[in-house]
Protein backbone atom coordinates (compact mmCIF):
# COMPACT_ATOMS: atom_id res chain seq x y z
CA UNK A 1 0.00 0.00 0.00
CA UNK A 2 1.15 3.51 -0.75
CA UNK A 3 0.01 6.94 0.32
CA UNK A 4 -2.30 8.85 -1.98
CA UNK A 5 0.14 11.54 -2.99
CA UNK A 6 2.60 12.46 -5.73
CA UNK A 7 2.76 10.21 -8.79
CA UNK A 8 0.27 7.70 -7.38
CA UNK A 9 -2.32 10.45 -6.83
CA UNK A 10 -1.79 11.75 -10.36
CA UNK A 11 -2.04 8.24 -11.81
CA UNK A 12 -5.27 7.47 -9.90
CA UNK A 13 -6.81 10.75 -11.07
CA UNK A 14 -5.85 9.97 -14.68
CA UNK A 15 -7.35 6.48 -14.34
CA UNK A 16 -10.49 7.68 -12.60
CA UNK A 17 -11.27 11.00 -14.29
CA UNK A 18 -9.38 11.09 -17.59
CA UNK A 19 -10.18 7.64 -19.03
CA UNK A 20 -6.58 6.36 -18.85
CA UNK A 21 -7.80 2.80 -18.31
CA UNK A 22 -4.42 1.36 -19.32
CA UNK A 23 -3.06 2.56 -15.96
CA UNK A 24 -5.10 -0.13 -14.18
CA UNK A 25 -2.54 -2.85 -14.92
CA UNK A 26 0.58 -1.11 -13.57
CA UNK A 27 -1.37 0.17 -10.57
CA UNK A 28 -2.72 -3.33 -9.90
CA UNK A 29 0.89 -4.55 -10.11
CA UNK A 30 1.73 -2.27 -7.17
CA UNK A 31 -1.13 -3.89 -5.28
CA UNK A 32 0.03 -7.41 -6.21
CA UNK A 33 3.61 -6.65 -5.15
CA UNK A 34 2.37 -5.54 -1.74
CA UNK A 35 -0.01 -8.51 -1.50
CA UNK A 36 2.75 -11.03 -2.11
CA UNK A 37 4.68 -9.61 0.87
CA UNK A 38 1.69 -9.58 3.21
CA UNK A 39 -1.24 -11.63 1.82
CA UNK A 40 -4.70 -11.67 3.35
CA UNK A 41 -6.96 -14.73 3.34
CA UNK A 42 -9.29 -14.42 0.33
CA UNK A 43 -11.46 -16.82 -1.66
CA UNK A 44 -13.03 -14.10 -3.78
CA UNK A 45 -12.38 -10.50 -4.83
CA UNK A 46 -15.13 -7.98 -5.52
CA UNK A 47 -14.64 -4.34 -6.51
CA UNK A 48 -16.49 -1.45 -4.90
CA UNK A 49 -19.31 -0.80 -7.37
CA UNK A 50 -20.29 2.54 -8.80
CA UNK A 51 -23.91 3.61 -8.92
CA UNK A 52 -25.27 2.73 -12.41
CA UNK A 53 -25.75 6.42 -13.27
CA UNK A 54 -22.14 7.25 -12.38
CA UNK A 55 -20.86 4.22 -14.27
CA UNK A 56 -22.84 5.23 -17.37
CA UNK A 57 -21.40 8.75 -17.16
CA UNK A 58 -17.80 7.58 -16.64
CA UNK A 59 -18.11 4.55 -18.91
CA UNK A 60 -16.20 2.21 -16.57
CA UNK A 61 -15.46 1.52 -12.91
CA UNK A 62 -11.82 2.07 -11.93
CA UNK A 63 -12.15 -0.29 -8.94
CA UNK A 64 -13.43 -3.01 -11.29
CA UNK A 65 -10.44 -2.53 -13.60
CA UNK A 66 -8.03 -2.73 -10.66
CA UNK A 67 -9.78 -5.76 -9.14
CA UNK A 68 -9.75 -7.74 -12.40
CA UNK A 69 -6.07 -7.08 -13.08
CA UNK A 70 -5.10 -7.68 -9.44
CA UNK A 71 -7.12 -10.92 -9.27
CA UNK A 72 -5.37 -12.28 -12.37
CA UNK A 73 -1.98 -11.40 -10.90
CA UNK A 74 -2.55 -13.16 -7.57
CA UNK A 75 -4.77 -16.00 -8.79
CA UNK A 76 -7.94 -15.17 -6.84
CA UNK A 77 -11.29 -15.15 -8.70
CA UNK A 78 -13.09 -11.84 -9.15
CA UNK A 79 -16.86 -11.45 -8.97
CA UNK A 80 -18.09 -8.11 -10.32
CA UNK A 81 -21.87 -8.28 -10.60
CA UNK A 82 -23.44 -9.17 -7.24
CA UNK A 83 -22.31 -6.37 -4.92
CA UNK A 84 -24.46 -3.43 -6.01
CA UNK A 85 -24.59 0.25 -5.19
CA UNK A 86 -28.31 0.76 -4.76
CA UNK A 87 -28.32 4.36 -3.65
CA UNK A 88 -26.75 7.27 -5.48
CA UNK A 89 -24.40 8.96 -3.00
CA UNK A 90 -22.74 12.36 -2.95
CA UNK A 91 -19.07 12.55 -3.81
CA UNK A 92 -17.07 11.78 -0.67
CA UNK A 93 -14.28 14.26 -1.47
CA UNK A 94 -15.72 17.27 0.38
CA UNK A 95 -17.38 15.43 3.27
CA UNK A 96 -16.24 15.08 6.88
CA UNK A 97 -15.59 11.63 8.33
CA UNK A 98 -19.01 11.52 10.00
CA UNK A 99 -20.73 12.71 6.83
CA UNK A 100 -18.86 10.12 4.75
CA UNK A 101 -20.12 7.36 7.00
CA UNK A 102 -23.70 8.62 6.83
CA UNK A 103 -23.42 9.13 3.05
CA UNK A 104 -22.51 5.44 2.58
CA UNK A 105 -25.05 3.97 5.02
CA UNK A 106 -27.30 1.55 3.12
CA UNK A 107 -25.67 2.37 -0.22
CA UNK A 108 -24.80 -1.26 -1.05
CA UNK A 109 -26.54 -4.60 -1.24
CA UNK A 110 -25.46 -8.08 -2.24
CA UNK A 111 -27.61 -10.13 -4.62
CA UNK A 112 -27.27 -13.78 -3.69
CA UNK A 113 -27.27 -16.00 -6.79
CA UNK A 114 -30.09 -18.46 -7.31
CA UNK A 115 -29.74 -22.16 -8.13
CA UNK A 116 -28.19 -25.33 -6.75
CA UNK A 117 -24.59 -24.58 -7.78
CA UNK A 118 -24.65 -20.91 -6.78
CA UNK A 119 -22.63 -20.18 -3.67
CA UNK A 120 -22.31 -16.41 -3.65
CA UNK A 121 -20.27 -15.20 -0.68
CA UNK A 122 -21.79 -17.46 1.96
CA UNK A 123 -18.97 -18.98 4.02
CA UNK A 124 -16.30 -17.32 1.86
CA UNK A 125 -13.52 -14.88 2.66
CA UNK A 126 -14.15 -11.81 0.51
CA UNK A 127 -11.67 -9.10 -0.42
CA UNK A 128 -13.22 -5.75 -1.41
CA UNK A 129 -10.97 -3.76 -3.76
CA UNK A 130 -11.02 0.00 -4.27
CA UNK A 131 -8.59 2.61 -5.52
CA UNK A 132 -8.22 4.80 -2.42
CA UNK A 133 -9.19 4.49 1.24
CA UNK A 134 -9.70 7.71 3.16
CA UNK A 135 -11.90 7.01 6.20
CA UNK A 136 -12.92 3.45 5.35
CA UNK A 137 -16.62 4.40 5.13
CA UNK A 138 -17.10 2.93 1.65
CA UNK A 139 -15.33 -0.31 2.53
CA UNK A 140 -17.33 -0.56 5.75
CA UNK A 141 -20.63 -0.12 3.91
CA UNK A 142 -19.63 -2.83 1.41
CA UNK A 143 -18.65 -5.07 4.31
CA UNK A 144 -22.07 -4.69 5.93
CA UNK A 145 -23.78 -5.81 2.70
CA UNK A 146 -21.42 -8.78 2.27
CA UNK A 147 -21.69 -9.88 5.90
CA UNK A 148 -25.48 -9.74 5.65
CA UNK A 149 -25.10 -12.22 2.75
CA UNK A 150 -23.17 -14.46 5.18
CA UNK A 151 -19.61 -13.89 4.01
CA UNK A 152 -17.26 -15.58 6.47
CA UNK A 153 -14.97 -12.56 6.54
CA UNK A 154 -14.57 -9.33 4.60
CA UNK A 155 -11.30 -7.49 4.11
CA UNK A 156 -10.68 -4.20 2.31
CA UNK A 157 -7.68 -3.79 0.03
CA UNK A 158 -6.88 -0.55 -1.75
CA UNK A 159 -4.13 0.76 -3.97
CA UNK A 160 -3.55 3.82 -1.79
CA UNK A 161 -4.35 5.26 1.59
CA UNK A 162 -5.20 8.94 1.85
CA UNK A 163 -3.29 10.86 4.45
CA UNK A 164 -6.09 11.61 6.88
CA UNK A 165 -5.92 13.75 9.97
CA UNK A 166 -9.22 14.22 11.73
CA UNK A 167 -11.54 15.76 9.17
CA UNK A 168 -8.78 16.86 6.82
CA UNK A 169 -7.66 14.77 3.88
CA UNK A 170 -4.25 15.47 2.39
Amino acid sequence: MVFFEGEVRRAVHRLKYRNHQSLAVPLAQLMADYWRKDPMPADLITPVPLHPARQRKRGYNQADLLARAFGRMIGVPVETTRLKRVRHTRSQMSLSAADRCENMRGAFTYQTPKGNNASGVRGRRVLVVDDVCTTGSTLEACSVALKSAEALSVWGFTLARAIYRGDQVK
